[in-house]
């Protein structure tokens, strides 16, 4: 065949494609143009929205530096004596692979400034933020969003649900209004702003992935899920609905690398909101008390007590002299409303009884053999000597680790369903745990042979053989089990 041949072959070729096109282009409706137009012109609304809430927001959000002693050893990423990857919260789910950088050996003089992040909340200068950030800390510099910087103190601070209050001294100060939380859909568009990294006022958008998550990285949760970007430094730091208001305080993420995995965790401004008030009038949290025991209420639980469904809160026992006794309420009893509010499950049945101001008169209804029950109950205050399941044992502490109940999404996240333990939730640098090789994530099965199902046993069990000057665990990664064994007095 000639080159000439060749030539005219391609050029027909193209010609035909020409008209192809063209004729497409004739037969599509004009409307489907006007449509694309209409979809860019959304999106640039959209756009503009987004940015809206970040130039009015910004101003009232506020970077923390927080010197604290501590004995874990900075990161070689480390600058100005400044980590942005030790955030204790975050580390709670990250150290099941090895680490990504080796570790410095450990200061003689063991102390670090965390980096996170808060916001005003009052133009005269109360900051909200968690207690991860700012709690147990000798001194407080916040940075505002002009760059000024200025001296911060503590207000109070709540571990049971890692809230924290600070305060600057300021006027007329850009500060961020509140919504209901409780109003809330999952699917709603939600903006976070903070300081990952130490990257300031970084803003990222997402939707509300769920509500209502309790994972066990404190002892009041009710968390809301976002897939919202978030890292370590983002901690104390708002979530904004399209309104600009504040809807949740972002606190943890959960991932296996560190970082950012698509799942972000934030207080509900409802809960914190009740925390705050309190810290301010008073730097103390007093929590409302019913005096029962709760039972998740499974569904086979559910049909042997004839009910249409799992939806409530199970009453286990009831404590003698208590308010829910007083009350008339009876072991047996499923709670399923408190005060108008519907109770989905124990854990947030237990949030909203906590959160009561105590003395309060609140209306209960129960479902007793199959009929639903109306009782009066006056809140008592929550004892301040109650022992809590999550409460660390010294002997572990002292080795360098600290452990968590294993609950039904801590397992479903770490590949742990169907099994019984202890998880790891962090694990101090140079100590003899980390010397062992334990990491955060791991989940204990057994303590010298004997297996551990709630912390109350791990504890207990801990206890008697740290008598004999070496602790043996069974550990596993979900795949492998090893036995570790760990010497009481080495260091």
């Amino acid at each position: 065949m000639t080159t000439e041949v060749i030539e005219q072959r391609e050029n027909m070729s193209k010609r035909i494609l020409l008209i192809v096109v063209s004729l497409f282009i004739l037969t599509v409706p004009i409307g489907v143009f006007a449509q694309d137009k209409d979809c860019i012109e959304a999106l640039r609304k959209t756009s503009r929205a987004f940015s809206g809430i970040a130039k009015s927001a910004s101003p009232a959000v506020v970077g923390i530096k927080a010197e604290k002693k501590v004995r874990k050893s900075p990161s070689p990423y480390s600058q100005n004596n400044i980590d942005p990857f030790q955030d204790d919260f975050f580390d709670f789910f990250f150290e099941k692979q090895p680490d990504t950088y080796p570790r410095q050996p450990q200061q003689k003089t063991p102390a670090r400034i965390t980096q996170g992040t808060g916001f005003i909340i009052s133009e005269d200068g109360y900051i909200l933020t968690n207690n991860h950030v700012a709690g147990n800390s000798e001194g407080i510099v916040v940075t505002l969003s002009d760059g000024r910087e200025l001296d911060a103190k503590v207000i109070g601070t709540d571990p049971d649900s890692d809230v924290a209050v600070i305060k600057i001294e300021g006027d007329d100060l850009s500060y961020l209004e509140m919504a209901d939380s409780d109003e809330l859909e999952v699917g709603e568009w939600v903006v976070a702003i903070g300081n990952p990294f130490g990257l300031t006022h970084t803003v990222t958008v997402g939707i509300v992935s769920a509500k209502g998550r309790n994972i066990g990285l404190s002892k009041y949760e009710d968390f809301i899920q976002t897939d919202a970007a978030i890292n370590p430094g983002n901690s104390g730091g708002p979530l904004l609905n399209l309104d600009g208001k504040v809807i949740g305080i972002n606190t943890a993420i959960v991932s296996q690398v560190r970082s950012y995995a698509g799942i972000g965790l934030a207080i509900p401004i409802n809960m914190a909101k009740v925390i705050c008030e309190q810290l301010i009038q008073g730097g103390t949290v007093v929590r409302g008390y019913l005096g029962v025991s709760l039972q998740e209420l499974t569904p086979e639980l559910a049909e042997s007590f004839g009910l249409e469904n799992n939806r409530g809160a199970l009453i286990a026992d009831v404590t003698k002299d208590s308010a829910a006794e007083k009350a008339g309420l009876e072991q047996g009893d499923v709670v399923v409303e408190f005060d108008d509010y519907v109770v989905g499950d124990k854990d947030s049945f237990r949030n909203r009884v906590a959160i009561t101001k105590p003395g309060t008169k609140v209306k209960v209804v129960a479902i007793r053999g199959g009929k639903k029950r109306k009782f009066t109950v006056v809140l008592d205050e929550m004892p301040t000597n109650l022992g809590f399941a999550s409460q660390q044992s010294e002997i572990a502490t002292d080795i360098g680790f600290t452990v968590q109940d294993l609950t039904a999404d801590i397992a479903k996240q770490l590949g742990y369903e169907g099994m019984r333990g202890v998880i790891i939730s962090s694990v101090e640098s140079a100590s003899s745990a980390s010397k062992m090789g334990l990491t955060a994530g791991l989940l204990i099965l057994e303590v010298n042979r004997e297996p551990v199902g709630n912390v109350r046993e791990f504890n207990e069990q801990i206890k008697i053989d740290a008598e004999n000057g070496s602790i043996l665990l069974l550990v596993t990664n979900g795949r492998f089990a090893q036995y570790v064994p760990i010497r009481v007095d080495a260091e």
